[in-house]
C-alpha cells in the first residue's frame, strides 16, 4: 500500500511549503490560481459526470445524499471538526491571512476537503491499488494534490495539511476494501458512481471559486448510496 502515503505526504508538503513561502508568491498569481483550480475541479467533474448510465438513479443518489447531510447536519458538523483543527494548529502557527473571514475560511478549507478526499482520482485509484497493486493513479494524483495543497496554505496555513488525515482513512478503507466490493459491481454500477462523484466534484470547482457555496459536505452520502440505488434502478426499472 503505497499510493495512499504518497498522496498524504504530497499535501503535508505542499502544505508546508505554501505556509513557509507564500509570502514570496505575488499578489495577482495568489488570487487567480484558486480560480485556475476550480477550473480544473470542474473540468475533472465533467470528464467523470459524463460516464452516466442510469440517470435516474445518479439524480435520485444526489436527491436522496442530500436529504440524508441535512437530517444528520453533516456540514455543520464536519465545519466545527474544521474549525478546531484551525484553533489547534494556530495555536502555534499564526494565520497567514488574517483578513479573511471565518465564513470565507471554512469555504475554502471544506472545499478543498472534499477535492482531496473523495474526488474520483483518488477514489478509483485506492480502489485499483487494493485490486492490482498498482499505485500509479493516486502518484498522479499526489502531483495535483502537492500543488493545490500549496497554494490554498498561503491563505489558509498548515490545517491544510490536517486534510491528509482524513484522506489517508478514506484512501485506506477503499484499498482494504476493494477485494469485496469490486466483485459486486458492474460497469453500469461504477459508472453511476463515477457520475455522482464527478458531479461533487464539479460543483467544487464554483465553490473554489467562491462563485456559489454547494452544501458539498451534504451531499456525500450520495456517494455511499450510488452503487446500491443504480443496482436497484437496473434491477426494477432496466
Amino acid at each position: 500500500m503505497v499510493g495512499p502515503f504518497v498522496n498524504a505526504s504530497a499535501i503535508i508538503i505542499g502544505s508546508v511549503l505554501g505556509t513557509l513561502f507564500g509570502n514570496k508568491i505575488p499578489t495577482k498569481m495568489k488570487e487567480r490560481m484558486p480560480m485556475v483550480f476550480g477550473l480544473a475541479s470542474m473540468g475533472i467533474g465533467l470528464s467523470m459526470a459524463i460516464k452516466v448510465q442510469l440517470l435516474p438513479a445518479v439524480v435520485l443518489s444526489l436527491i436522496l445524499g442530500a436529504v440524508i447531510g441535512e437530517l444528520v447536519h453533516l456540514e455543520e458538523n464536519i465545519k466545527r471538526m474544521a474549525n478546531g483543527l484551525k484553533s489547534l494548529i494556530t495555536r502555534f502557527v499564526s494565520p497567514p491571512n488574517s483578513s479573511m473571514t471565518q465564513n470565507a475560511y471554512m469555504e475554502r478549507f471544506i472545499s478543498i476537503l472534499i477535492l482531496f478526499c473523495v474526488s474520483g482520482t483518488g477514489i478509483f485509484g485506492a480502489m485499483n491499488e487494493g485490486m492490482t497493486g498498482d499505485p500509479s493513479l493516486l502518484i498522479v494524483k499526489s502531483f495535483l494534490d502537492f500543488f493545490t495543497a500549496a497554494i490554498f496554505a498561503i491563505s489558509l496555513g498548515l490545517p491544510v495539511a490536517t486534510l491528509a488525515i482524513p484522506q489517508v482513512f478514506v484512501q485506506v478503507v477503499l484499498y482494504f476494501s476493494a477485494n469485496a466490493i469490486m466483485p459486486l459491481a458492474t460497469p453500469t454500477m461504477i459508472a453511476d458512481f463515477s457520475a455522482v462523484g464527478g458531479l461533487l466534484v464539479f460543483a467544487t470547482g464554483f465553490r473554489i471559486c467562491g462563485s456559489i457555496e454547494f452544501p458539498l459536505a451534504n451531499l456525500l452520502p450520495s456517494l455511499i448510496i450510488a452503487m446500491p440505488l443504480s443496482s436497484a434502478w437496473l434491477h426494477f426499472a432496466g
